[in-house]
């Protein structure tokens, strides 16, 4: 069986970066940050990791990709890929870029949906 799958939840660290690759087909890459946070046992400070994801998305996908922007909130699911490319600091040497594929993405705006459904709420300055 065969399963190398990604899933996603949290905010745009940047906008959408927009880009065609040479046989024509637009790409757009996102970088996604997500932070885990833990309480240490021994000094009960919080500590905090973060973790910055390459996604790519492409044809179509990036279309829709392609009008996010920095602090929108996403669910992606994807692929895992890994790829090697020359250091810019050490030419003869080779880093390891790990990205991801994406498959499916949608715009999770929690501000929005809290808008319609909440009702208005009438303040004292209205009601008089």
């Amino acid at each position: 069986m065969y399963d190398n799958s990604v899933r996603l939840i949290e905010f745009l660290g940047q906008n959408a970066e927009k880009h065609t690759a040479r046989d024509k087909v637009p790409y757009v890459i996102l970088n996604l940050a997500t932070t885990v946070r833990w309480r240490e046992k021994e000094s009960q400070e919080y500590v905090e990791r973060t973790e910055w994801h390459r996604l790519i998305a492409w044809g179509n996908l990036a279309k829709f990709a392609g009008t996010l922007k920095r602090g929108n909130h996403i669910s992606a699911e994807g692929e895992l890929r890994y790829r090697t490319i020359p250091d810019k600091e050490h030419p003869q040497m080779r880093r390891k870029l790990a990205e991801i594929h994406l498959a499916k993405i949608g715009k999770l705006d929690r501000g929005e949906q809290l808008t319609e459904e909440l009702p208005a709420v009438q303040t004292d300055d209205q009601a008089a």
